[in-house]
């Protein structure tokens, strides 16, 4: 299918979520009809796989920190692969439905993540840092008694890691820190001392032909801007990033394709002359 986009119109949403996220209460059925009513072109569906708790809780010998701890992610991936058949099968025809999937954690077992991407059922792979090794989510910190610069120097450090190997098809959220930091603990942090750490992580994703996303689920929180902001997002495209999917990070229908025309705006407003959704890994674009 070849398209040219109107920027009026909900083109895509790469990054999507359904009751196989453990973070998630939403029917596929009830995704799959809310993307018809938006009129969507590409729709990818990207559950959860957390990489490190991919196997039963007992092969950690831990126990669970919290109630959101979930274990043996191996069982969502594979629940996750089947539902994505579904959704095929439910919207042939109508739309480009995209076998995805939101690989967390990578960096907790570099040689599973590559695995996971080369599985031949998977279309795109969102590869995402929630947590840092021996931390809770960034969602569960309480940041009256954390230093804030010292994770994200942390953060940004293994992101770049990340954006080394050949396990994602774009980074996710690349400032999901802030969602928390900023959005809800209200801190005002200077970024300017992350920024080189983030321009050579760019720099990888573009040495690698991979993306990022502009997770636009910013918009719709107390943070008020997407992931990552104007600057950030400017920064990529300045240092020749072309590669550029757009997703509302929605756990429920009603969120499908929030911000969408928004952030379409924000990326043309950067230079960004397409933006792209994968099949088979392999990038296709749209004109804005």
């Amino acid at each position: 299918m070849n398209y040219r986009g109107d920027l009026g119109m909900v083109l895509m949403d790469c990054h999507t979520h359904t009751e196989v996220s453990p973070d998630s209460e939403e029917k596929l059925s009830v995704m799959c009809r809310k993307a018809e009513e938006l009129g969507l072109q590409a729709y990818a569906i990207t559950n959860h796989v957390e990489l490190c708790r991919y196997y039963p809780q007992e092969y950690y010998q831990t126990e669970a920190r919290n109630e959101e701890d979930y274990f043996h992610y191996a069982q969502i991936w594979e629940r996750a692969m089947q539902e994505n058949q579904q959704a095929k099968a439910l919207l042939s025809g109508k739309m480009e439905v995209i076998s995805g999937i939101e690989c967390g954690e990578p960096n907790a077992d570099f040689g599973l993540a590559e695995s996971v991407y080369r599985d031949r059922r998977l279309d795109f792979v969102i590869g995402s840092l929630h947590e840092l090794p021996e931390k809770l989510d960034f969602y569960f910190l309480d940041y009256g008694k954390e230093d804030a610069e010292k994770l994200l120097e942390e953060y940004f450090s293994l992101l770049l890691e990340i954006s080394k190997r050949e396990c994602y098809d774009v980074l996710g959220h690349v400032t999901y820190p802030l969602r928390y930091m900023e959005g809800e603990a209200g801190m005002h942090l200077h970024m300017g001392k992350f920024k080189e750490m983030l321009a050579e992580c760019f720099r990888q994703v573009i040495l690698n032909h991979k993306g990022i996303e502009l997770n636009t689920s910013g918009y719709r929180q107390k943070y008020g801007k997407p992931f990552p902001d104007r600057e950030l997002l400017l920064l990529y495209r300045d240092l020749g990033g072309k590669i550029l999917t757009l997703g509302s990070d929605a756990h429920t229908a009603e969120d499908l394709g929030k911000g969408i025309t928004q952030g379409l705006a924000l990326a043309k407003s950067c230079g960004f002359e397409k933006v792209c959704y994968f099949k088979k890994h392999e990038a296709h674009f749209i004109e804005v």
